[in-house]
């Protein structure tokens, strides 16, 4: 071979050599590139198929005054305390101290021990006269309890709410229900219905209610259980009764969300007659109840809530919070009565 072929094959082969590793690297390269495309316009075309992603659950109380964040557990129990007020016709003013005392308490948590021998929302004790461990575990009995002594106390809404919670508790750290009167303020004004349709959770899901016979007021087992849970909650101020079918056109809107049958879940719905005859307070109420329900959603399998041409849905994601109407639903969400629909 001659100097001059021997000189071109050494010039000219890492050349070729680099060519092949570099199309060998390219081609494994090609190959991921195609099938992602070909994965993503399949499942484009099958959504279906795609896994539905967790929600953070929870709820949130957003006014112009303010906004707060709990746990779906924790706003049914502050619901729970401002109905329970409600219900004996106090003002607003003494929801926010319970509230406010409850939160420093045991954080609107039902704790079933504390210090010492204390239970409950406002950690009360057996020992010094509150009620036995099984009354005061129940948030309607301690509220009552509390209340009880709350209004016994001379000027108490003028009173600076450290010392109003104080004169009722006793505590040993007396200005520790100071850092909560805002929060505690914001959601009085949204569980006494004073700012509506402020009140919003998200959950996963709500389940559904244990099967059983209809009551003999007409009413579904899910949706009996929550009409003893609202009177039990709001005593006389509102009256439960069996709700009348729903058009069939928004059966599923206002009911159990897409793809539902409006027959079975009109069935399972059950309407609050607000009893004030109307006006501005009846509306109030009748927000009140309505926030109450979205609060106790998933402790109640509520999938729906409507009121005064707003809609609440457990199962909406797309559109969070309340919503107005759909307009075939108009009638089942009146200025006098709360639409409340149970999954069955």
């Amino acid at each position: 071979m001659s100097l001059k072929s021997i000189m071109d094959s050494a010039e000219t082969s890492p050349v070729r050599s680099r060519r092949r590793r570099w199309m060998g690297c390219l081609l494994p390269f090609l190959l991921v590139v195609g099938l992602l495309t070909a994965g993503g316009l399949y499942l484009n075309r099958h959504r279906d198929l795609l896994p539905i992603p967790a929600l953070s659950e929870g709820c949130e109380v957003d006014t112009s005054d303010g906004i707060v964040d709990l746990s779906v557990t924790q706003m049914g129990n502050a619901g729970t305390i401002s109905a329970v007020a409600i219900s004996r016709d106090l003002p607003e003013r003494a929801v926010a101290i319970s509230l406010a005392t409850a939160m420093q308490e045991s954080r609107l948590e039902n704790l079933p021990a504390g210090d010492r021998d204390s239970i409950g929302l406002f950690q009360q004790r057996p020992s010094q006269g509150w009620g036995t461990p099984a009354q005061i575990a129940d948030p309607v009995y301690a509220t009552g309890k509390f209340l009880d002594k709350l209004v016994r106390i001379p000027g108490y809404a003028q009173l600076p709410l450290t010392v109003a919670a104080q004169d009722v508790q006793h505590s040993g750290y007396p200005d520790a229900y100071a850092q909560h009167e805002d929060d505690a303020t914001t959601l009085a004004g949204a569980l006494t219905g004073r700012l509506p349709a402020t009140l919003n959770c998200t959950v996963n899901g709500v389940g559904t209610a244990a099967a059983g016979a209809v009551s003999s007021d007409g009413l579904q087992p899910g949706a009996a259980t929550v009409a003893r849970t609202l009177t039990k909650d709001f005593g006389r101020s509102v009256t439960p009764v069996a709700a009348a079918p729903l058009p069939a056109a928004t059966g599923s809107a206002a009911a159990s969300g897409p793809g539902s049958a409006s027959a079975s879940a009109a069935a399972r719905g059950l309407d609050l007659a607000v009893g004030t005859g109307g006006g501005a307070a009846g509306k109030q109420l009748g927000w009140a109840v309505a926030q109450w329900a979205v609060a106790n959603c998933q402790q109640l399998h509520i999938t729906a809530v409507s009121y005064a041409g707003r809609t609440w849905q457990s199962g909406s994601v797309s559109a969070k919070g309340w919503q107005p109407t759909a307009a075939g639903a108009a009638t089942a969400a009146s200025a006098t009565s709360v639409r409340i629909t149970v999954a069955g």
